[in-house]
């Protein structure tokens, strides 16, 4: 059962890289607390992605933590990494954004995985539930979205992106991306559409379950990405918008699946006095060891 953790950020609105900051207790990174509980939960397999400079130090530092019966991978999202038989041409310094990311390790995933970002924290149950639901048939392919509430997914100190999510029942209609989510005058809105929010809202907080066609997928439409010349230097493809498209042609099916859990993320600086209260306080109340890898030999 894998892991796949999205690492490549470059930490724009936060100052510096957020994934490799101390917040736990004993100076853990957030991930750290993603990875403890997805392997509480059944998982046994760890991929995590980020830029080439990282991979060596990642490599060792996650090694020497969790149990050696883990299969851990951690690679490189490089601008380098292409389709066969395209390229592109022009400056570019950005990764290609989420949906390459997970790209990136289609030579080390063969079964249904679990995608999340490495700067959120999930919660528990987020992980059973999503187990549950990795295990649950294997007769079909499995499309999955771990679905928030908005309101309890924003930050105190700036707009937030979320992708808004439609249902029909447990089905996942739609994921619209609202990129300046914020309270106005106590309204909630987008404020780059200027469309008002209640807060009660579906909300992806980019924790998807994939089956392994989410590659082609997501090469199909990296190919047509970069036939435009107005892509090359800054665009990006996420994950969201790669499964919005395969989901209006009917090729796959997703359900919503209620995290029944707490969410949190470190968008800006002045987040992370409450995730480290917060994870404090887990710690503080048995939720996790401190060390956090106290008890994995």
């Amino acid at each position: 059962m894998t892991l796949l953790l999205m690492a490549a950020g470059r930490g724009s609105r936060y100052g510096k890289l957020k994934q490799f900051d101390g917040l736990g207790p004993k100076e853990e990174f957030l991930m750290e607390f993603s990875i403890y509980d997805a392997l509480e939960n059944g998982f046994n397999h760890i991929v995590v992605i980020t830029q080439r400079d990282n991979v060596d130090f990642l490599t060792n530092y996650l090694s020497s933590r969790i149990p050696k019966n883990i299969q851990l991978d951690v690679l490189a999202q490089e601008l380098s990494d292409l389709p066969t038989g395209t390229s592109y041409e022009g400056e570019r310094n950005k990764p290609w954004g989420t949906a390459h990311a997970v790209w990136t390790a289609r030579k080390h995933i063969k079964t249904t995985f679990a995608i999340i970002n490495a700067d959120d924290y999930y919660g528990k149950t987020a992980y059973q539930n999503a187990f549950k639901f990795m295990t649950s048939d294997k007769n079909r392919e499995l499309y999955g979205l771990m679905a928030y509430t908005l309101k309890d997914t924003l930050s105190e100190f700036g707009s937030v992106s979320r992708g808004v999510c439609e249902r029909d029942g447990d089905k996942l209609i739609s994921v619209v991306e609202r990129t300046q989510i914020e309270y106005v005058n106590g309204q909630l809105q987008d404020t780059d559409s200027g469309i008002k929010l209640n807060g009660n809202e579906l909300a992806s907080m980019n924790f998807w379950i994939c089956s392994p066609s989410i590659f082609d997928f997501i090469e199909n439409d990296f190919r047509s990405f970069l036939e435009k010349e107005e892509n090359i230097q800054s665009g990006e493809i996420y994950i969201p918008f790669v499964i919005q498209k395969v989901l209006e042609k009917k090729r796959i099916e997703v359900d919503v699946i209620p995290s029944d859990s707490i969410w949190f993320g470190i968008t800006y600086a002045d987040d992370k006095e409450k995730g480290v209260n917060d994870l404090q306080n887990m710690t503080n109340s048995g939720s996790y060891p401190s060390p956090l890898w106290t008890n994995h030999d």
